[in-house]
């Protein structure tokens, strides 16, 4: 041992000269190889890794850097540590790991192993996304949605006490100047959080990306709602046509059984199949949110946290010591936090104020307003108009710019009509009907409708329900069981 200005008090000389001139698996990107790169001009220092894969290991491996010696000693590092090593034994490495690799590393020169351990992960990224397999078959694996909160945490916790081998996956969905990553959980903060999160719990950990797919199939679609006077309902999109169907698919090419989340809501059999239920926790349930989730992709999931309530859930994380334990929840969109509903729409979308009317059923103007879009059905604030009772949304018309008004009785109805229906069983089943993610379940009736797809279907309310919004999604229930859902008309 000797110290080396600028590097730890103790680095093993002998080491670090070594990796710093490694020039073994130096060279270009080959042939079908996974490429990570991260640093740059601002740094000055860059780290590039591509890693070929097959059966499920690294059969290959080429490095680039450039910048100061200890970036290219971690870059070259890490390509040794990896290289013939299975996908999941390479997910395990982090700048701990690099750090300790190449003999240790002052505070200032620490984002070297940084940057080297970010090629890395990048270049699995990319593996995770395509079609290879990625790990051999183990009834004992699962994959662990990890967002960076105490609820994937716990989950996490839970199956490896459980005895299953545990394998982290943190989506990146959304990158936005505008966006605050602290509370977003798909941004590339949250990514870095929660592997680092992982790591620390010893659990391998990849990055799935999935931003492409997001932008066109969930912002897209929120912007385009509200550009045409619904409000659309973002998440039962995403949870139903993006994220778990992914998820569930990389579980299965890394040798997992199941993928787990740390959703509160329940999986049951009636016999026929498997049926999304709420949680034991109605506070915390989220079947609603989940409630476009296929059946057939039930069987491939777990929830952990079904039976427990959150302050449960953060004595579990505290008695573990994680740093999350403490951590708030958002309540935000995630492409939405730190920032508001009104701007995001006009950069995303370019719907700019534009002053209209205010009417009321009989359409006789009764106030002005700065854009149809800020406006939702059974909104009571930012109405204005000087109104002796209060006064709710009725409707919005986009064509016209003109949002309807009324008092609370206007507002009240029996019956909803959906269309893209989707059921699961026969419709003479239901028997009430959720309108809203934290509203209520209304006693509800269908009349004899076979399972499957429909272009469109009446909802019969047993009692007056005030704030039908179009654009919302109506989950129809069974019980507390989950038998299908379907978009609300105007």
């Amino acid at each position: 041992m000797q110290h080396w200005p600028g590097y730890s008090l103790w680095v093993n000389a002998e080491i670090f000269e070594a990796y710093l001139r490694d020039e073994s698996r130096r060279g270009p990107v080959g042939d079908g190889a996974f490429t990570g790169a991260a640093g740059g001009a601002a740094c000055g220092d860059l780290s590039r890794l591509s890693v070929e894969i097959e059966d499920g290991a690294v059969a290959g491996v080429s490095f680039d850097a450039e910048g100061c010696g200890a970036t290219r000693a971690a870059t070259a590092a890490v390509a040794e540590m990896v290289d013939g090593e299975p996908v999941l034994e390479a997910a395990r490495i982090g700048t701990d790991e690099v750090d300790a690799a190449i003999g240790g590393l002052t505070p200032a020169k620490r984002h070297a192993a940084q940057l080297a351990a970010d090629a890395l992960h990048r270049a699995l990224a990319q593996a995770a996304a395509s079609p290879k397999r990625l790990g051999e078959p183990n009834g004992d694996r699962v994959l662990v949605a990890m967002s960076g909160g105490v609820d994937s945490a716990v989950a996490a916790l839970l199956e490896r006490e459980q005895g299953a081998e545990v394998v982290g996956v943190t989506l990146k969905l959304w990158a936005d100047p505008q966006t605050d990553g602290a509370k977003a959980c798909c941004s590339p903060e949250a990514v870095l959080g929660a592997r680092a999160l992982a790591h620390s719990l010893g659990i391998p950990h990849l990055t799935l990306d999935l931003e492409q797919q997001f932008r066109r199939r969930v912002v897209a679609e929120f912007v385009d709602g509200y550009a045409a006077g619904t409000t659309p309902n973002p998440c039962i999109a995403c949870n139903g046509e993006v994220r778990i169907a992914a998820m569930v698919d990389l579980a299965q090419r890394l040798g997992a059984t199941h993928l787990v989340t740390g959703h509160y809501a329940r999986i049951v059999d009636d016999g026929d199949g498997p049926l999304l239920a709420a949680a034991s926790d109605e506070n915390k349930d989220q079947s609603y949110m989940l409630a476009a989730l296929p059946p057939g992709l039930l069987d491939r999931l777990r929830f952990p946290l079904t039976e427990l309530t959150k302050p449960e859930v953060r004595e579990i994380a505290a008695r573990h010591d994680l740093a999350v334990a403490r951590k708030p929840e958002s309540q935000d969109l995630c492409f939405l936090s730190g920032q508001g509903k009104a701007d995001f729409l006009r950069r995303h979308g370019g719907l700019r104020e534009r002053e209209g009317d205010l009417v009321d059923r009989a359409g006789h103007k009764v106030g002005r307003h700065r854009g149809h879009h800020h406006f939702t059905v059974g909104q009571r604030r930012g109405i204005g108009g000087g109104a002796e009772e209060p006064m709710y949304v009725l409707a919005t018309d986009a064509a016209s710019n003109t949002v309807t008004v009324g008092p609370r009785a206007e507002l009240e109805t029996t019956a909803v009509r959906v269309r893209d229906a989707v059921l699961h069983r026969d419709g003479a089943q239901v028997d009430g009907v959720r309108l809203r993610y934290r509203s209520r379940p209304v006693p509800a009736a269908l009349s004899s409708t076979g399972a499957g797809r429909h272009p469109e279907l009446r909802i019969e309310l047993e009692e007056r329900f005030a704030g039908v919004s179009p654009g919302q999604t109506a989950v129809l229930l069974a019980g507390d069981t989950v038998l299908g859902h379907g978009t609300i008309c105007s």
